[in-house]
């Protein structure tokens, strides 16, 4: 089922997700619908935060991205991204490997914002599967990228708080236009909940 995606503005984004104890066919169906729900808006990413549950989960497929490579490797053997996309997180934890590089983000609880943040290279990642099963791998290029991007998302820290003061500018006038909508709608929302 498609779920809606929040905007900026709404304070469960800035929440930080409560860890998984027990993965059951709530979490299952969650990170199903996560995944239609990315897949619907062209996204390579999302964080349980972003569809309203603070929860530490996260769902994340660059398998279909050609122009910005991704590599991901297992024991230290390369694996094939297309064999094990989509990948489905629960209590991802990272550790940043490396250099860092500056590339182009988006989010889409921003819609229309981008901004160049500064990312580890490459990093280690340990998580849990939808089975329970402990997973531990190496990511690469995009897949690093976007899994910071979401484990950042699971501990309530969005994209702009990663970008310079001179890129934050930038767009700040949208930022504080898409606020003052999100909550806009937030109030009326609850307005008719108390009616």
């Amino acid at each position: 089922m498609k779920l809606s995606i929040l905007q900026y503005g709404d304070p469960i984004l800035r929440t930080k997700g409560e860890r998984i104890d027990k993965i059951d066919n709530h979490v299952r169906e969650l990170a199903n619908d996560m995944l239609e729900t990315m897949r619907d808006a062209n996204g390579v990413g999302l964080a349980a935060q972003q569809i309203g549950e603070a929860l530490q989960l996260t769902v994340v497929d660059v398998s279909q991205v050609e122009d910005r490579p991704s590599t991901m490797k297992l024991r230290g053997e390369d694996v094939d991204l297309s064999a094990v996309m989509p990948l489905v997180l629960v209590n991802p934890e990272i550790t940043l490997r490396d250099e860092t590089e500056i590339g182009s983000e988006g989010c889409l609880s921003f819609p229309e914002i981008t901004g160049d943040i500064e990312r580890a290279q490459s990093i280690n990642v340990r998580a849990q599967d939808l089975n329970g099963n402990e997973i531990e791998f190496e990511a690469s290029g995009l897949l690093s990228r976007a899994i910071q991007h979401e484990v950042d998302h699971l501990n309530g820290i969005l994209f702009i708080d990663r970008m310079n003061s001179a890129t934050k500018a930038s767009v700040a006038s949208k930022l504080k236009r898409m606020q003052k909508e999100t909550l806009r709608v937030l109030r009326k929302d609850r307005q008719a909940v108390a009616l």
